[in-house]
């Protein structure tokens, strides 16, 4: 009697597991509508510049086994704006990851736009400077209903990349 209930138990666990896997139907998103992701993760100039050694300094920190630099750890936030057809639709500053804020800064977003032929202009901000752009890129896309249009950006590549 025992096994029985237990067989009962599990057949019913399985029949669940079984049910939501399948139902409610889940939309990633709308239809009707196309889908950018901005999606990168950039490591941002430094808050202080590296301090320049003099060649005793340089010969007394190698024999002592020690960096050859000295660089401060933390890091700018990385400040990111995307446009559509001219308009402003996302600006986000994002922090520097790690205990010491001295990791790479990352950036997710999505956003669902109407389908149709746009300009989308993204700018990126990773130095000390209050006005204007480090990286800025433009252009003309198609976006389909459904789909998804990616926004990557890779510094060592030249930047921004559509896809």
């Amino acid at each position: 009697m025992n096994k029985l209930v237990q067989v009962l138990l599990y057949a019913a666990f399985a029949a669940g597991v079984g049910y939501f896997s399948i139902a409610p139907g889940y939309r990633y998103a709308d239809p009707g509508l196309a889908t950018i992701k901005l999606s990168l993760s950039h490591a941002a100039d430094r808050v202080e510049e590296c301090v320049k050694l003099t060649p005793q300094e340089i010969n007394d920190r190698a024999v002592a086994g020690k960096p050859l630099n000295e660089c401060s750890r933390e890091r700018l936030p990385l400040t990111v704006e995307l446009d559509i057809d001219g308009v402003p639709i996302h600006q986000v500053t994002a922090t520097p990851s790690g205990m010491w804020s001295d990791g790479p800064a990352s950036v997710y977003e999505r956003m669902s736009v109407a389908p149709g032929t746009h300009t989308i202009t993204v700018r990126l901000r990773d130095t000390a400077r209050t006005d204007g752009w480090d990286y800025e890129y433009s252009e003309r896309v198609t976006l389909v209903a459904g789909r998804y249009f990616t926004i990557s950006f890779r510094a060592e590549t030249g930047g921004f990349k559509f896809r």
